[in-house]
């Protein structure tokens, strides 16, 4: 495994983050306790020492902290996230922070996700929404410095609206975070255009989320796929957006000369391309994902001629919507 800087934290980071909503058993249907037990020792086995977690994941809090604490020598990092109070995803424009991250309300969460987790302190406490209308506006920074002097947390990030890398470039400038958590990725390529420019410049570290378009760029969705009831997914890709994601990825395929089952390699490894990315953090529910994921962490980044193929590849689209 191979480690980056977190910004300008002082924190290394292994490439290849462990995501863990998926485990939580909270929008993604089909995970077992036990395995996803078994996977989150495994990563840490081989390397992994950075996991991401929410206190809207259903119970991935409690088994990441059961986990971490069984795994006390080997200094896993953490981070969660807050929700915000209104529970509107994602941040409308014109909305006061304090409807969204009041002070109180931070420090709620913060002591909630503590308890659930059994843990002493979060290395990252994020924002799961976030608007760069509440620069300068609120009590959430005065909160954020309480937090870290009372040691129950290190650092603080956020996690930046799907598809709109712009709507934090206001938060970098400022110097008052320390992590973003993004959508990056072959079809979503608009980070690389101004944000991760920005946090290289302000030492900001880049957590990179849905960096396999939540299974699009694994290969295993085409015309015709179908989910469990309940699960995100059934939503994510409805009507004739499998379809869509088949052409989409066999184009991809062809264009650099790869196998169909090489899609999700190529995929992570267009994430860790760029030299502002600090981790990726691909779901990983089970010891097969975590050992195929973990293997990319080898220092061999797409070449130039790769990352140009891939550039015609921009898919501009909201699934999520």
């Amino acid at each position: 495994m191979r480690y980056r800087e977190l910004g300008r934290s002082g924190l290394s980071v292994s490439e290849i983050g462990y995501g863990a909503w998926g485990i939580g058993a909270s929008g993604w249907v089909g995970a077992s306790e036990d395995e996803s037990v078994r996977a989150l020792h495994r990563a840490i086995d081989l390397g992994v020492n950075f996991i991401d977690t929410a206190r809207g994941y259903g119970e991935s809090e409690r088994i990441v902290g059961q986990v971490v604490r069984e795994r006390a020598g080997d200094q896993v990092l953490v981070a969660t996230k807050v929700p915000p109070k209104n529970r509107i995803w994602p941040a409308p424009d014109g909305l006061d922070p304090a409807e969204a991250f009041p002070g109180a309300h931070i420090r709620a969460s913060v002591e909630t996700s503590l308890r659930v987790s059994g843990l002493e302190y979060f290395d990252v406490l994020q924002f799961h929404v976030w608007s760069d209308e509440w620069v300068g506006r609120g009590d959430w920074l005065e909160t954020i410095a309480e937090l870290k002097r009372e040691g129950k947390i290190r650092l603080f990030g956020v996690s930046i609206n799907d598809h709109r890398p712009d709507t934090a470039l206001a938060l970098v400038r400022s110097g008052a975070v320390d992590s973003v958590q993004v959508i990056y990725n072959i079809f979503d390529q608009s980070p690389a255009d101004e944000l991760l420019p920005a946090c290289e410049e302000h030492g900001v570290g880049v957590i990179v989320r849905v960096a396999l378009d939540e299974g699009g760029l694994t290969g295993r969705i085409t015309a015709g796929t179908t989910f469990p009831e309940g699960d995100f997914r059934g939503r994510y890709f409805r009507g004739d957006r499998p379809a869509q994601v088949e052409r989409r990825v066999a184009a991809i395929v062809a264009d650099l000369g790869i196998a169909p089952d090489e899609i999700a390699e190529n995929a992570l490894r267009f994430v860790l391309s760029s030299p502002a990315v600090s981790t990726v953090i691909p779901g990983m529910r089970t010891v097969r994902n975590v050992e195929r994921n973990t293997a990319l962490s080898d220092g061999r980044p797409l070449s130039a001629d790769q990352l140009a193929v891939l550039a015609g590849h921009r898919w501009p689209r909201n699934f999520y919507s």
